[in-house]
């Protein structure tokens, strides 16, 4: 796609609907601008921890497992760990 982008006050440019909608660009969204000696190239910053997130539920929900047992199970580990790592102090 070719598009033309005016930048307007405080540097502030407007990406086309077109590419906002194909891309899932949202208000609020951010970017890390790469300078390659005058060719911009925009990458989104994705944070870690909701595509994490999203990835333990898509796991919890295949295993079938609620999240009554991810509790249980991980006040049993801690409970283990706990009683393991005193037992060694």
């Amino acid at each position: 796609m070719d598009a033309t982008v005016h930048v307007r006050q405080c540097g502030s440019l407007t990406l086309p609907a077109d590419l906002r909608d194909k891309y899932g660009i949202r208000e609020g969204d951010t970017f890390r601008v790469i300078d390659l000696d005058g060719i911009f190239v925009l990458t989104p910053m994705v944070p870690m921890v909701p595509e994490l997130a999203r990835e333990i539920e898509r796991m919890r929900v295949e295993a079938g497992l609620s999240i009554e047992d991810l509790l249980r199970t991980l006040r049993e580990e801690r409970e283990t760990y706990h009683a393991e790592h005193d037992a060694a102090v």
